[in-house]
C-alpha cells in the first residue's frame, strides 16, 4: 500500500482537471450560442447592409408599427397585469396554481399555437369573434390582432416579474402604513408601488422585448400585410430571399433591441436585490 503522501499530488491535480472540464464546457455552450450572434451582426457592419436598401419606407413602416404596436402592449400590460399580479402575490384561494399555470402557459406555448388559439378564439367564426363580427368589429388580419397577438405572448413577463417585486415586500411595511391610516388604493399607490417600481420596470422592458420579436403568433392571427400588420421580425422573413441586406440590417437592429433591454432588466433586477438586502 502506498503512503498517503504520494496520493497528494494526484489528489491536487483533481481539482484542475475538473476545473478545466467545466470551463471548457462552459466555453464551448457559450461559443454555440453566441456564435450566430456574432456572425450576423459582423455580416452587417462588414457589408454596410444599411447603403443601398431599395425600399427603406418599408422598413420604416415595419419599424413605426413594432414601436407603435409593443408601446400599447406595454401599457396594457401595466395595466391589467399590475392588479392581477397584485392579487397573486398577496392572497391565497382556491385555484391561484392553477391561475397561475394558465398566465404563463404562453411563455413556453408554441408561438404558432398560441396563433391558432387567437384566431379560433376572436376570428370571425371564433368563439368571441363571432359576437364581435355581428357588432362589425373584425380583429383578425388588423393592426388590432397584432397588439392582441403580442399582449398574449409577452404579458406573461411583466405579471411574472411584478408578482416577484409584489412578493419581496414585507408584510410589516403595509401593515405599519395601515395603522397610519393608509388604506386601498391610496397604501397601493404610496406604499406598494414605489418599493416595487424596479420589478415592474424591470417586467415592462423585458415585455416590450419579447413583443418585439414575436413573429409566429402575429403571423397566423394578424398576417403579414405590408404597411399594414407587417412588423419588423415579419419584415426579416418576407425579403429574407430577395434582400438579404434588408434582412441582415432588420435583424441586427432587433438585436441591438433586445441587448439594450436585456442589460436595463438585468441593471433593474441587481438594483432590486441590493434593496432587499
Amino acid at each position: 500500500m502506498r503512503p498517503k503522501q504520494n496520493q497528494t499530488p494526484a489528489l491536487r491535480r483533481q481539482p484542475q482537471a475538473d476545473r478545466f472540464l467545466i470551463f471548457g464546457v462552459s466555453a464551448f455552450a457559450f461559443l454555440l450560442l453566441a456564435t450566430p450572434i456574432f456572425v450576423l451582426i459582423g455580416s452587417g457592419l462588414r457589408s454596410r447592409a444599411w447603403e443601398g436598401l431599395p425600399d427603406s419606407s418599408t422598413i420604416l413602416a415595419a419599424a413605426l408599427l413594432s414601436f407603435a404596436s409593443t408601446l400599447a402592449v406595454v401599457c396594457l400590460a401595466a395595466a391589467l397585469g399590475t392588479p392581477l399580479a397584485y392579487v397573486l402575490s398577496r392572497y391565497e384561494f382556491r385555484g391561484k396554481r392553477l391561475i397561475s399555470l394558465f398566465i404563463e402557459l404562453p411563455i413556453v406555448m408554441p408561438p404558432a399555437v398560441a396563433g391558432l388559439a387567437l384566431l379560433l378564439t376572436f376570428g370571425r367564426r371564433g368563439a368571441v369573434g363571432a359576437w364581435l363580427a355581428e357588432a362589425g368589429i373584425i380583429i383578425p388580419f388588423s393592426i388590432l390582432a397584432v397588439v392582441i397577438a403580442q399582449f398574449f405572448i409577452s404579458a406573461p413577463f411583466y405579471i411574472r416579474s411584478a408578482q416577484v417585486g409584489f412578493s419581496g415586500i414585507s408584510p410589516e411595511i403595509e401593515d405599519a402604513a395601515r395603522v397610519d391610516g393608509a388604506f386601498g388604493w391610496l397604501m397601493f399607490w404610496y406604499i406598494t408601488l414605489p418599493i416595487a417600481w424596479r420589478a415592474l420596470v424591470s417586467g415592462m422592458i423585458l415585455t416590450w422585448a419579447r413583443a418585439l420579436g414575436e413573429f409566429g403568433a402575429t403571423i397566423l392571427f394578424a398576417g403579414n400585410l405590408q404597411g399594414k400588420t407587417q412588423t419588423m421580425p415579419l419584415l426579416v422573413y418576407s425579403v429574407f430571399e430577395r434582400d438579404i441586406n434588408a434582412a441582415i440590417w432588420t435583424g441586427v437592429i432587433l438585436i441591438v433591441l433586445a441587448l439594450c433591454a436585456l442589460f436595463m432588466s438585468q441593471w433593474f433586477a441587481r438594483a432590486q436585490d441590493r434593496l432587499t438586502r
